[in-house]
């Protein structure tokens, strides 16, 4: 079913929510105008979500409910919504939220954003959901003003919050960056660089344009899969056969955003990241590394190269994006909470949403006591072993 844009409303917009794939293919070249003129991070593209729609891995738990505010043919924002069915409860959530580092409520300039709150009452009202949850909002997201309404579907703070660690300049040059870490650091580079070179030849470079991108996407699935395995996860982006990685790669292709680096001895990737560019900014999608070579890190060499790299090319900050790996802390400056809040619409929302409090204070009783044990418990081996992170995508 399909929501077609009504009459005119008080405030002079049409508002329609959209709920077919039909629909989605029709509002494209408008909603990417509306993309580019907000100056908006890619997850908040036609490009990203139709991409994400097309390969998601599950659609039979999941309905579009992309909220649009038309002003005679020209689109002024788009709220990129959807519902997922979860034990029972429909949640209403960014669409693409589990590939979207940064989620947000996509504006016009020059629109008064008092039209979120209305595109928000009218897919309320429209219901087919029991509970709400917007999450990785940073302090600057539009969608925040939701939070602060007194009428409509109540959205309160929830206790999953995400972290975003960043490296901030501005800086001369690479090799500055590079010469401002500590002495440790470089010496840890160099040493793990000596290693990774013994007895082959070890090359940084970033993938050139009218390179294929599929054997390297490929590797970087296999490396995330292993990593996965060895760490008892899951992580449908990387799975065998999923189209997905492919997609959303596509899209920042499409768009001239991607950089792909990889760090190849003999010419086997043994670590690879997938970056794009965006407002002068180094974004780091997805990292990884092959395990065979851990002893010589050569994720963290790769670190190094490509943030030397990105200054050298004018980024004057390099985001790693949601997750607080141990290894962003390394290089991170600047760090960012993105907030998220939850709502219930039915009985049925708000019950699980109580639930979810009630086991929150749960777990974080238990954490706290175990905490309180350990302080005079003398560390495990586990805890002492050092272990170089990846993503947690």
């Amino acid at each position: 079913m399909t929501s077609k844009p009504g009459a005119p409303g008080a405030h002079g917009e049409r508002l329609e929510i959209v709920r077919t794939s039909e629909r989605l293919q029709q509002i494209g070249d408008a909603w990417e105008t509306l993309w580019e003129h907000a100056g908006a991070l890619v997850f908040q593209s036609h490009g990203w979500v139709a991409a994400w729609w097309h390969a998601v891995p599950d659609p039979e738990r999941r309905a579009l409910a992309i909220v649009l505010a038309w002003r005679g043919d020209t689109l002024d924002a788009a709220l990129p919504l959807a519902t997922c069915r979860q034990h029972g409860v429909r949640v209403l959530e960014w669409a693409a939220k589990d590939y979207s580092d940064y989620c947000d409520v996509l504006l016009r300039p020059g629109v008064d954003p008092a039209v979120v709150a209305r595109m928000w009452d009218y897919v309320t009202a429209d219901g087919g959901f029991d509970a709400a949850y917007l999450g990785h909002l940073l302090p600057t997201a539009t969608a925040a003003a939701l939070t602060h309404r007194a009428s409509g579907l109540t959205l309160h703070p929830h206790h999953r919050q995400a972290t975003s660690l960043r490296v901030v300049g501005p800086w001369t040059s690479g090799q500055a960056w590079f010469d401002s870490q500590s002495g440790n650091a470089r010496r840890n580079y160099r040493r793990a660089l000596k290693n990774l070179s013994e007895g082959a030849s070890v090359e940084f470079r970033r993938l050139g344009p009218d390179e294929p991108l599929g054997p390297a996407l490929n590797r970087c699935a296999e490396l995330k899969r292993a990593w996965c395995a060895r760490n008892g996860l899951v992580a449908p982006l990387f799975d065998e056969g999923s189209p997905m990685l492919q997609a959303l790669a596509q899209v920042l292709a499409d768009k001239q955003l991607l950089h792909v680096f990889v760090l190849e001895r003999d010419g086997v990737i043994v670590a690879i990241t997938i970056n794009f560019v965006q407002h002068d900014t180094m974004m780091a999608y997805v990292t990884t590394y092959d395990a065979t070579f851990e002893r010589s890190s050569p994720g963290y060499i790769l670190l190094f190269d490509y943030i030397r790299w990105a200054v050298d090319h004018g980024a004057t900050s390099i985001d790693f994006l949601c997750g607080d790996e141990d290894y962003k802390y390394r290089f991170a400056n600047q760090q960012v909470t993105l907030a998220s809040f939850v709502g219930g619409r039915t009985l049925l929302g708000k019950a699980a949403l109580q639930s979810d409090r009630a086991w929150h204070a749960i777990q974080t009783y238990r954490s706290r006591a175990q905490q309180k044990s350990s302080r005079t418990a003398p560390p495990s081996e586990d805890q002492r072993a050092g272990a170089e992170a990846v993503s947690d995508r």
